[in-house]
């Protein structure tokens, strides 16, 4: 029985292999991501295929942009953990992840990633609940009468 549970997991295709780390975040999510230099293009994030994990086409596109904007998308492969906040900010923080560790292994590469903006760490976050008002600011309606 255990043989055939080792069997149906496989073996990790990234063993052993040498690979350059970035992390990203953006909002609450944070995204740590091991960059392989030679590859095939394999994309993993929390050890599913990015079209698995990332289910919705656009969040698809953020995911990959900075590889797409080298060229770099079938020579590198990916294995990344995102964590936290919700699927876009997941999907923002591996592509601030992604041009990171793309950078610490080529500094050639920062004036492109720069230009497309994708070097730019976004902190905004959702501002708190103040008391006494429905939303951050939203104050409830007044009425004269």
């Amino acid at each position: 029985m255990p043989e055939e549970k080792q069997d149906k997991l496989g073996k990790n295709p990234f063993e052993g292999r040498k690979y350059v780390r970035g992390v990203g975040r953006r909002k609450s999510s944070s995204a740590t991501v091991q960059l392989y230099a030679k590859g095939t293009g394999k994309f993993l994030i929390n050890k599913l295929e990015l079209k698995d994990y990332f289910a919705r086409p656009d969040l698809i596109e953020i995911a990959k942009a900075s590889l797409e904007k080298l060229g770099k998308l079938d020579s590198t492969d990916i294995n990344a953990r995102a964590a936290g906040g919700g699927k876009k900010g997941q999907a923002e923080s591996v592509r601030l992840a992604i041009a990171r560790a793309l950078i610490s292994h080529d500094a050639d590469l920062k004036p492109q990633l720069r230009a497309a903006g994708f070097v730019t760490v976004d902190r905004r976050v959702k501002e708190r609940k103040k008391p006494g008002l429905k939303r951050a600011r939203r104050a409830p309606q007044w009425s004269k009468r």
